[in-house]
């Protein structure tokens, strides 16, 4: 304290009191933050008890990572601390989620020893925001029912609901799965498989079968192909026509073949066990063995 009974401080005697340097506190008065009350006959800058205070409030405020700007706005009553402390929350959540996200991909390269081109390729496909990982999966949705009116309401509705998005901390094996996903609506090929899907439900659904036949109707033939199985009714068999039959009415079977063998495909199965796999569920049962009988049964009953 300078000894001229205003009890005024010079820096170096603030950073003595603080345990800060001379030169930060020198620093942050230049930028502003803590002004001089008053300068020294010889030009030095001073300041008093309250100066002390500002210094330690300005050291809290840097320390929990606050840009000078952001302390300034607080010092001069321009803002909060709360609201520049929600402000500054925010922003850290998106970095270690960002973390995360990294982590997963270095955790996956790691494991799966992925050259340099494919760990770009994984970087660059993990670390979309939510928003572009949506738009994504909203643009494969439109595209899939893009003039298709009559398409089961209840086959669109659960299509434009499905949100995948990696979790805040996900697993390696998820950013794998979100990767290959990710590849798998984008590529052409794909496309046309899942258009082609959802064109022979639009047709049917141009014939006037109810809401939520087209779910409905796949899992009475899981059902149906599967006690066939327990039972040891080969495709063949006689009995497997009858089964048939019991759903198909006086349904074409080769239209009903040529629908099931465009759903079942492997890619199409593929595509559902990534879904689960990035919301990190259990995987619904595929019925690969059931739809086989069916597809078999089919096979059967038209070449006979």
């Amino acid at each position: 304290m300078i000894d001229d009974g205003t009890g005024h401080l010079t820096i170096g005697e603030l950073a003595r009191a603080t345990g800060l340097t001379v030169r930060t506190i020198r620093y942050w008065s230049d930028e502003g933050a803590l002004p001089p009350v008053t300068r020294s006959s010889g030009g030095y800058r001073l300041y008093d008890a309250g100066s002390l205070a500002r210094l330690e409030l300005i050291r809290t405020l840097r320390e929990l990572g606050l840009g000078l700007d952001h302390v300034r706005a607080v010092l001069a009553g321009e803002t909060t601390v709360a609201e520049v402390a929600a402000t500054h929350v925010a922003a850290l959540d998106a970095q270690i989620r960002t973390l995360r996200v990294t982590r997963a991909v270095l955790s996956s390269v790691a494991r799966r020893g992925s050259t340099a081109e494919e760990m770009t390729l994984m970087n660059k496909l993990a670390r979309l925001s939510a928003a572009e990982r949506k738009r994504i999966m909203e643009e494969f949705v439109e595209e899939l029912f893009h003039g298709l009116d009559s398409v089961d309401p209840e086959i669109r509705d659960r299509m434009r609901s499905v949100a995948v998005d990696l979790p805040e901390d996900p697993t390696p094996e998820q950013v794998d799965a979100w990767v290959e996903l990710a590849e798998m609506v984008r590529d052409p090929e794909f496309r046309a498989q899942m258009r082609q899907v959802i064109e022979f439900n639009a047709k049917d659904q141009g014939r006037g079968p109810a809401a939520g036949r087209s779910t409905w109707f796949p899992m009475r033939l899981v059902q149906l192909a599967g006690e066939a199985r327990e039972r040891g009714v080969a495709p063949e068999a006689p009995e497997a026509g009858a089964i048939l039959r019991e759903v198909l009415g006086d349904g074409d079977p080769a239209a009903v073949l040529e629908r099931m063998e465009a759903a079942s495909n492997n890619r199409l199965v593929r595509y559902r066990e990534l879904l689960v796999s990035v919301k990190g569920v259990e995987p619904a049962a595929a019925h690969r063995e059931e739809f086989a009988w069916v597809v078999a049964a089919l096979r059967a009953r038209l070449a006979s």
